[in-house]
């Protein structure tokens, strides 16, 4: 017999592309800023300085394809993110080593309550009612690396209602996947099932009720969000 006291959650996982298997999530790591144009938007400086992270939690991945508007906002705006799947993890790994922890790849939207946000960074707060709220992460399938490789250029993009809101190429990000995992990895035991969300490129901005998000990543097909 269990000894917990009520039946503990079960893990949140998502589904695997062409296959019925499903990518168990540990953790979820996102890298701020990583793109320079995007620095500039938000009021950063876009010469590389060391990266910072915040986390989400593993069950704002929503692979349903519906964002709910989120409440206490009046400002939620989008941002298309490649996500980076591990496999294996550890401390201390060696950029050169890093990307034999990844497993597959995914298009993900790192949602923002962007005025709650804003209000915790002028307090000096941290960030999490801004970014870690209820399905905040809309995710695709998992893409095995082992069928599509490793992408280290190709477009970014998202549109809204069908009109190009952000575009980019993903060898514009300042740190790269192999030295994001290295340096998380001196802060943190990574392991199987953690996933990185890598950065967004610039053009963030607000969406509404109704409006239908397409995000977009080379190799990774389409992923459609409406948000209801």
């Amino acid at each position: 017999m269990s000894d917990h006291i009520f039946a503990p959650p079960a893990a949140p996982s998502l589904p695997v592309a062409e296959s019925q298997s499903l990518f168990p999530v540990r953790r979820v790591y996102c890298i701020g800023r990583n793109y320079a144009a995007h620095a500039v938007e938000m009021g950063g400086d876009p010469d590389r300085e060391p990266p910072f992270f915040f986390q989400k939690n593993p069950d704002n991945l929503d692979p349903s394809g519906r964002f709910p508007y989120p409440p206490e906002s009046s400002d939620v705006h989008h941002e298309v993110e490649l996500a980076v799947m591990l496999g294996s993890g550890g401390t201390d790994i060696p950029v050169e080593e890093a990307m034999a922890h990844v497993w597959g790849y995914a298009l993900a939207l790192d949602m923002t309550r962007r005025d709650l946000q804003g209000e915790a960074k002028k307090a000096g707060r941290p960030w999490e009612v801004g970014k870690a709220f209820e399905r905040s992460a809309p995710v695709g399938p998992v893409h095995p690396a082992a069928r599509i490789g490793h992408p280290e250029a190709g477009r970014i993009e998202l549109r809204v209602n069908g009109a190009l809101r952000q575009e980019g190429d993903l060898n514009q990000m300042i740190w790269k996947v192999p030295e994001m995992i290295s340096v998380l990895s001196r802060h943190f035991a990574l392991a199987a099932g953690d996933v990185i969300l890598t950065g967004t490129p610039s053009g963030v901005g607000a969406v509404q009720r109704g409006d239908v998000m397409e995000a977009s990543i080379d190799g990774l097909g389409t992923l459609r969000v409406e948000v209801v």
